[in-house]
């Protein structure tokens, strides 16, 4: 991916990697559940920094707002560095930026490296580097989700999905663009984020989410 890199892109790419770690490392759910007096969500539910956490407070508002800021952040970051690059090295430099941005969001530096588990963020970085992936990512997280009522089912169908479309646009091959190794790393990330979910999902006693966790 950077083999063939001039060094001022390589320093770029260092560059936009840390701005969007940083981007990633920002707590929105925590912020605005703190903001809104209600409590921190650490210590509620699952004590995850997520939107479907702040769910469980009671307060949809600020599980919709944590939801489109953390999607957000994941799209601004891969946004700012293809502005910030030239064209010839554009695809390495934002597929760095990405994957960046979700390791931020899931190991935040403000938060002692205990953060989320990336599926809103990821959703926005990848839907900013190839929109028709994030497009069927999105489709495939809220339609799992609405048929098991179950947000982690519908996150883990997304990330499994991405990657397999991402190399169907690079005729299955991780050689002719840096983008579906990005995407199989985020997705991976995300799904290992996601490895208590799973054991739940299998044993069948994975909370929906009307449930409220007290």
């Amino acid at each position: 991916m950077t083999e063939n890199l001039p060094t001022y892109a390589l320093w770029l790419m260092a560059a936009m990697a840390f701005l969007g770690y940083c981007l990633g490392s920002v707590p929105f759910g925590l912020i605005l559940t703190n903001l809104a007096g209600a409590g921190d969500l650490r210590k509620i539910g699952s004590g995850n920094i997520g939107a479907t956490n702040v769910l469980r407070t009671g307060r949809k508002d600020l599980a919709a707002a944590t939801l489109a800021l953390d999607a957000a952040k994941g799209f601004l970051a891969v946004v700012i560095a293809w502005i910030m690059t030239p064209p010839d090295f554009a695809a390495p430099i934002t597929a760095v930026t990405a994957l960046a941005v979700v390791f931020g969001h899931c190991f935040p530096i403000f938060l002692g490296f205990r953060g989320g588990k990336g599926v809103a963020t990821g959703l926005g970085a990848l839907l900013a580097l190839s929109p028709l992936t994030g497009l069927v990512g999105c489709a495939a997280w809220l339609g799992f989700a609405k048929l098991t009522r179950i947000s982690s089912a519908g996150a883990i169908a997304a990330f499994v999905i991405m990657p397999v479309v991402m190399l169907a646009l690079h005729d299955f091959s991780f050689q002719t663009s840096p983008k579906p190794m990005a995407t199989l790393l985020i997705s991976l990330l995300v799904l290992a984020r996601h490895h208590a979910n799973i054991g739940r999902l299998l044993n069948g006693t994975e909370p929906r989410v009307e449930r409220k966790v007290k």
